[in-house]
């Protein structure tokens, strides 16, 4: 599904209710499978967090292994590999789309066999589809290293309390995402599992069960991340979003400074975030180190060539193993529009622009984000969106919300 958007006014306002995190969701969903005493409300409705949960609901009583389709959900492969090597007597193979078959799960799964776990490539070394013969694990000390995605080192700390004896997880190098680390370990606390992280080694400490609760998942903050660039791009915008809270652990949250610098004032009043346009507001040119929020990359970099500026922004390397190479499908469809930019590893540079070309299609490479990042464009240029029903991976609702706020979507 292609969809032209375009709208004739820039002045936005709505309120718009965004569902719950993805990552706290996902995160929630595997504790509830370890503890089924909680119970969760405003879980996210996205395909990773449905895909999740059809997973951990399949039907392993037989004897037989389950062949389960994590199709493009990245979280979910990542979480299930560590939940499936726990579960004593089930075999499983965990297999997903092309694109999955290409994403590494190595690091993660050297880690679950220095702890024991039973995993075996059915393919390729290293890359999903993967065997695993659910296994009581005793031993609780193990390494990975500290600059991977940080879903392998969540997905160890996420089943470590219903481990015997816990988890000792030794972090090597500089730490990447350190935000959603500390998602994980909040979202134990929460559950009063004892936790500590000093240095470059974190804790989880035994908890065979849990007081009966209910976790209420914040709303997704990568979402929120387009209404930002939307005010960023607007003439005169009000919109406010629900549920959101100041002292957030999604770290998506650090929108708020960073879209500061390009005009959007937020503000918080009784779970609700109320966004506005300073007037006349010239932003300059932006430098940014994502090492703690690379989700909100392509976001950023596309308000920047809408408000015609430059940015650089560094610590995107694990944007390089996401649903698509972001970095480089960055580079080819923002040169599309007619912009300058050049990316290496982890950082792009885009220069300051003034004009951007109309029409144009941008393909999503199967990337909810490369979607709704470019979408706001249409407030300076009619924009073709390509394989626009992408976005139900995280935000099934968008186009509907677009259109709540006055777009033209045909």
């Amino acid at each position: 599904m292609n969809l032209l958007l375009q709208t004739t006014h820039s002045n936005l306002k709505a309120q718009i209710p965004v569902t719950g995190s993805k990552s706290e969701t996902n995160r929630l969903l595997l504790l509830q499978a370890l503890f089924p005493n909680i119970t969760l409300a405003n879980t996210s409705n996205s395909d990773d967090s449905e895909v999740m949960q059809k997973a951990l609901n399949a039907d392993l009583s037989s004897r037989e292994t389950r062949d389960l389709n994590i199709h493009h959900a990245g979280t979910a492969m990542r979480f299930l590999t560590a939940y499936f090597a726990t579960q004593e007597g089930r075999e499983v193979v965990l297999t997903g789309s092309q694109r999955m078959t290409e994403r590494p799960i190595k690091v993660l799964v050297d880690a679950l066999k220095q702890l024991g776990a039973q995993i075996t490539y059915e393919k390729q070394e290293g890359f999903p589809p993967i065997r695993i013969k659910g296994q009581k694990i005793t031993s609780n000390k193990v390494s990975i290293p500290a600059n991977v995605s940080s879903q392998y080192i969540s997905a160890l700390l996420l089943i470590a309390p219903k481990l015997d004896n816990g988890i000792e997880l030794t972090l090597v190098g500089e730490i990447t995402s350190v935000p959603y680390i500390k998602m994980t370990l909040a979202l134990l606390n929460d559950l009063d599992i004892q936790t500590s992280f000093e240095g470059n080694i974190i804790k989880v400490f035994p908890k065979q069960e849990v007081e009966t609760k209910e976790m209420v998942v914040e709303s997704d903050w990568s979402s929120a991340s387009y209404f930002f660039s939307l005010v960023a791009l607007s003439e005169t915008a009000s919109i406010t979003l629900t549920s959101y809270k100041e002292n957030s652990l999604q770290g998506d949250s650090a929108l708020v400074e960073i879209y500061k610098k390009m005009g959007v004032i937020s503000n918080f009043e009784n779970n609700t975030l109320s966004l506005s346009k300073v007037p006349n507001f010239k932003p300059e040119i932006l430098n940014l180190d994502l090492n703690n929020t690379p989700d909100i990359a392509q976001t950023i970099v596309v308000t920047c060539l809408g408000l015609g500026i430059g940015c650089h922004l560094t610590g995107l390397h694990t944007l390089k193993i996401k649903e698509t190479d972001r970095l480089e499908a960055l580079r080819v469809e923002l040169t599309k529009l007619g912009a300058t930019i050049s990316v290496t590893n982890d950082s792009l540079t885009l220069q300051p622009s003034y004009t951007i070309n109309h029409n144009v299609k941008i393909a999503t490479y199967n990337d909810h984000r490369m979607a709704m990042s470019f979408a706001p464009l249409a407030l300076k240029v009619p924009i073709i969106i390509e394989n626009a029903d992408v976005v139900s991976k995280s935000y099934p609702d968008f186009w509907e919300d677009m259109k709540s706020l006055g777009f033209f979507i045909s």
